[in-house]
């Protein structure tokens, strides 16, 4: 279950590719020369020196081995040996060196940011599963903000780890429903993980495997099934969203209120358009009054002590120390604007909610 880093540098194993191609070349180049010439060498099995014999004299000849049984004799043989035959070993040999010395390099490269990403994953974000939903998950968590060093992926497919690598993710190819694959993803040191396989069974393995290994962490798993679910939460999952129900919805509110539906895709686009945003109350708005939201902020629930309050419960009304706020925010607009009292604003999300004094 190795870890594989993304990379965009390719170039050492086409370099590598490209000598192999050229060492090919210099040894059928020998093989050439030497069939062509074969009235000047003598075999000392005796008989003349065949195409079998001069691909044979090429192979000896070009890596040094030297046997001595295929021998130039001819003065025009031995001048076809000095000028071309040397060279080509000499050339050969360059390339079987250099490409073992790039071999090594790569693999010291390797292990060097392989050793320096263990020693500084922390706060990560681990997602089990790199189909669709894996990575509709990654995107939105992308729009929020998260750096694509921060993202783990796990997947037991060589091609979806292939993918994963290609998009910028760091990954570990194996089974997640293992203890040793988690670990390996550094789990201990991870602050979500995302529980995203193609069956509801393999998910519920996850969530409980990740919930042993890490009792702390957020934990979000998808259910194909509605009636999966409870299985995810029993197993430990924080939240547990079940993707047929939340598809049939959606589609069943299309039919009616089309609209409705373009908002809500909308609101599920992290960084596009409106989204949902979660912050903690500021000092200035304690002991205050929810009742208006400004500067491209619409509240749409408070957080109080794990509990949820819509905003139309009167609990909401007064906020508390320790509150969270969620609310509708507009992403931010090009340029500023100057408020009506001079200061400049920017347009978009504010990270303070005007909050109206009570009255």
């Amino acid at each position: 279950m190795p870890v594989r880093l993304p990379t965009s540098d390719q170039r050492p194993l086409r370099a590598i590719g490209v000598r192999v191609l050229i060492a090919f070349g210099l040894l059928l180049l020998v093989a050439v020369v030497a069939y062509l010439g074969r009235a000047g060498y003598r075999d000392s099995a005796g008989g003349q020196v065949g195409l079998l014999d001069a691909v044979y004299y090429a192979t000896v000849s070009i890596t040094t081995t030297g046997y001595g049984d295929i021998v130039p004799v001819s003065d025009g043989a031995r001048l076809v040996t000095t000028v071309v035959v040397t060279p080509a070993r000499i050339l050969f040999l360059i390339i079987l060196v250099g490409t073992t010395l790039e071999l090594l390099a790569e693999r010291y490269r390797e292990s060097y940011r392989l050793r320096r990403w263990r020693s500084s994953v922390r706060d990560h974000v681990i997602v089990c599963g790199y189909g669709v939903k894996g990575r509709a998950a990654i995107e939105q968590i992308r729009g929020q903000g998260v750096a694509a060093d921060r993202v783990l992926v796990i997947d037991d497919a060589p091609g979806a780890i292939a993918r994963a690598n290609a998009d910028g993710y760091a990954a570990v190819l194996g089974d997640a429903t293992h203890s040793a694959t988690l670990r390996e993803a550094g789990i201990g040191e991870a602050r979500a993980v995302g529980v995203a396989p193609t069956r509801d069974g393999t998910a519920v393995l996850v969530t409980l495997t990740a919930r042993e290994l890490a009792p702390g962490v957020f934990i979000a798993a998808a259910a194909r099934e509605a009636e999966n679910a409870h299985l995810l939460r029993q197993g430990g999952a924080d939240s547990v969203i079940s993707s047929s129900d939340a598809a049939g919805r959606l589609l069943g509110l299309a039919t009616h209120s089309p609209r409705i539906v373009n908002i809500l895709e909308d609101l599920l686009s992290a960084g596009e358009g409106l989204d949902i945003i979660e912050r903690p109350v500021e000092h200035g708005e304690v002991d205050r009054t929810a009742v208006a939201v400004d500067r491209g902020e619409l509240l749409v629930a408070v957080v109080r002590d794990g509990d949820l309050i819509r905003f139309d419960d009167p609990r909401a009304e007064r906020l508390r120390p320790g509150d969270r706020l969620v609310c509708l925010a507009g992403r931010p607009r090009k340029g500023k604007a100057e408020d009506p009292e001079g200061a400049a604003a920017t347009d978009g999300p504010s990270s303070a909610t005007p909050i109206r004094p009570a009255g």
